[in-house]
């Protein structure tokens, strides 16, 4: 496609490529009386601006160990300032605007934008538009920036094709990609029991135990005490919230997110300054479901979220797994639902585990089923076993009478009931074996 003439949804854009700077901004647009020719860079950008975010490092120098903003070895600057700039224009779940940027690229689709094109809902909020600011937040947070193409960029959420994030904004040691390569998310009610927590709780510290990451959405109730498990046995937790990183959000688990960041990941796919809302909190459950091998409910009630997670799984075919709960829960509702469409029952991390991992990597154990020494006997050779006595012998006539067999059918399961050791013939008749007792 030629680049000068884009055409979309049945538009035809004529742009000059060449009077577009690196962030989208048309160098036409810039008022000439307030700047100065000598401070304006070849490409279009006042170097005050640049200036800051070159200050400390460029974004191509950045270490993610570092915990500033970006990666050496990333994409070029123009791809991951316009990537932040369109988390900002759209909301999540906003595919016309992935379209545009897969198909132009951030930049270029970010400079269409500037120059008037594009829908109306993005052109709203391009006054408000600052980048920079938003990249100085997170410097300031110590977080990075992560886009499509990055080392640390999560596999996962290219399952989610044109619902993938423009970028993610990240808080936290762990390794993205490497701590979603075996992760689980465990989500639930708010409202959650005390069995729904305690539950929630051995199954993300025994998924820890075996290195596996816990996903959540740091909410009240099951969220919160999965994170909890996760980190109380030093195990990777990643909190994905649905407004900025730098707001915790419930306010009650600030503590909660703040021990995340530091011993964990808190992501988020808007930036700095987002607020929580509904619609935010609806579609942040794909990138929950995207960044886990597999989705497990603890609890939920008719109504919950969780079950959007699960659905959102679901629809990557990804296995999603319900813990059943008492029938006389309102809690148990949504699990129940889940277990009768389809869900994989799920009691332990073990069970959970292997789910998240290679076909073989995690194999549950089947706990043995007692034995007892009269397991494995005909129906014949069973009748005749609970017609003899312990303590006292029985004649054959009465052996007969008792089991409801013909003589020789009788004589024949003693025979069998010998050589086991579970009978002995004492007199003219016979009884149990005093180990044959149970």
């Amino acid at each position: 496609m030629d680049r000068d003439d884009v055409d979309r949804g049945g538009m035809h854009w004529d742009v000059n490529w060449d009077d577009v700077g690196w962030d989208g901004m048309d160098r036409d647009s810039v008022d000439r009386d307030d700047v100065d020719p000598d401070d304006v860079d070849s490409d279009g950008v006042d170097r005050d601006d640049r200036q800051r975010v070159s200050d400390d490092r460029s974004f191509g120098d950045v270490d993610p160990a570092d915990g500033e903003l970006g990666a050496r070895d990333r994409g070029d600057d123009d791809e991951r300032v316009s990537r932040a700039a369109w988390s900002r224009l759209a909301e999540p779940g906003d595919v016309a605007a992935r379209e545009l940027v897969a198909a132009q690229g951030a930049a270029a689709a970010l400079a269409l934008v500037r120059l008037g094109r594009g829908e109306a809902r993005w052109q709203a909020r391009l006054p408000d538009l600052d980048t920079m600011r938003d990249l100085a937040t997170l410097r300031r947070l110590g977080g990075r920036l992560l886009i499509p193409g990055d080392q640390e960029w999560p596999i996962g959420l290219d399952s989610l094709e044109m619902e993938a994030p423009f970028c993610l904004w990240v808080r936290g040691p762990l390794s993205m990609r490497t701590a979603t390569a075996r992760a689980a998310a465990i989500v639930g009610a708010r409202a959650s029991t005390p069995y729904g927590d305690r539950v929630a709780t051995d199954l993300a510290d025994g998924c820890a135990n075996l290195g596996i990451t816990v996903v959540s959405g740091a909410a009240y109730g099951i969220d919160g005490a999965a994170h909890r498990g996760a980190l109380a046995a030093g195990g990777p937790t990643i909190a994905v919230l649905a407004g900025g990183i730098e707001r915790p959000y419930p306010r009650g688990h600030e503590q909660l997110i703040e021990r995340i960041v530091q011993e964990g990941a808190v992501v988020s796919e808007v930036p700095p300054e987002s607020a929580p809302t509904r619609w935010r909190f609806i579609e942040r459950n794909r990138l929950i479901a995207a960044l886990s091998r597999a989705t497990v409910v603890v609890e939920a009630a008719h109504r919950s979220g969780a079950m959007g997670t699960a659905s959102r799984a679901d629809k990557l075919s990804l296995p999603v797994a319900a813990v059943p709960g008492p029938v006389t829960s309102p809690m148990s509702y949504g699990c129940h639902r889940l277990l009768r469409d389809g869900a994989i029952c799920v009691t332990s991390a073990a069970e959970l585990a292997e789910l998240c991992g290679r076909i073989g990597e995690y194999v549950v154990e089947e706990l043995p089923i007692p034995t007892r020494i009269h397991d494995g006997l005909t129906p014949a050779d069973l009748r005749v076993f609970d017609a003899l006595p312990l303590r006292r012998a029985l004649a054959l006539p009465s052996l007969v009478k008792t089991a409801g067999l013909d003589p020789g059918s009788v004589l024949a399961s003693l025979g069998r009931l010998e050589l086991r050791r579970l009978v002995v013939h004492q007199g003219s008749g016979w009884r149990r074996a005093p180990s044959a007792d149970g």
